[in-house]
């Protein structure tokens, strides 16, 4: 079970793996980074500790680790409680969801392993925006998708804001690299994979029609601007789009992906 501990100390070093988000909460190789996963709020708090991510502590208001009480009885990590103006203190800046929590990093599976176990995938090239990932996993987890492979210029899936904007989903949707880009999409080929990138190209066909195929698929999705680039557009199958009303020529990626997976799901299913 938890340990609760009671502080009310902002220099207390057993809470350094909170202090200062704003810097600290980034990859491992970045400057001040010490590459934790970082959940916040009750709802992503839970689906940490009930993900393969091994969790090292949380920090929170007294109201808010109590709430969590049944998901800390089987979790040997102590549980800091303190005020919401020392979390802020520590923190860098104030939280209204009123409790953290930090984890290790788990192994991520092999790109092989997940092309072994799925049927629809998505595959990401250029998502740099946090909040835009963060919405995509949450997509990815609501509508089937099984999992997500990352090509060049991603962002971190486990930064703290893409996984509070997941919902805690980016601890549950497997993701691993796929390495070289674009080349490595071979790998998907190979794996069965029909590949399908996503483009507002008035040569591409329908979602809708290529969906209908069934199969298995991998979506190719790419940066907030600019979109795919040719390489990769050239590295696909097929090219298709969502079909939009005139004057409008496309949508923001995790929208977008949102109706390919619906369709993706529906065709599958």
């Amino acid at each position: 079970m938890a340990q609760i501990v009671r502080t009310d100390n902002e220099s207390d070093p057993r809470l350094d793996d909170f202090r200062d988000l704003s810097t600290a909460d980034r990859r491992p190789d970045r400057p001040g980074g010490r590459g934790l996963v970082i959940a916040e709020g009750t709802v992503v708090v839970r689906r940490l500790l009930a993900s393969a991510y091994p969790p090292r502590a949380l920090l929170g208001v007294e109201r808010r680790i109590g709430e969590l009480a049944p998901e800390l009885a089987g979790v040997p990590v102590p549980a800091y409680v303190t005020s919401a103006e020392v979390m802020a203190a520590v923190v860098g800046f104030h939280l209204n969801r009123g409790v953290l929590a930090v984890a290790d990093r788990a192994p991520q599976p092999d790109v092989d392993e997940i092309l072994a176990r799925a049927r629809v995938i998505a595959v990401l090239e250029g998502v740099g925006d946090h909040e835009n990932l963060g919405a995509l996993f949450r997509n990815a987890a609501a509508l089937g998708v099984d999992a997500v492979l990352l090509g060049a210029g991603c962002s971190d899936p486990l930064y703290r804001r893409s996984v509070r904007v997941s919902m805690g989903n980016v601890l549950r949707v497997p993701f691993a690299a796929l390495t070289p880009w674009p080349s490595g999409l071979e790998r998907v080929r190979a794996a069965g994979f029909r590949i399908a990138a996503m483009t507002p190209g008035a040569d591409a066909v329908s979602l809708r029609e290529v969906a209908s195929g069934g199969g298995r698929t991998a979506l190719l999705l790419g940066s907030e601007g600019p979109g795919l680039t040719a390489e990769a557009l050239a590295s696909a199958d097929v090219a298709v789009r969502i079909p939009m009303s005139e004057g409008v020529d496309s949508l923001n990626v995790a929208t977008a992906a949102a109706v390919a997976f619906y369709e993706l799901a529906a065709a599958v299913n």
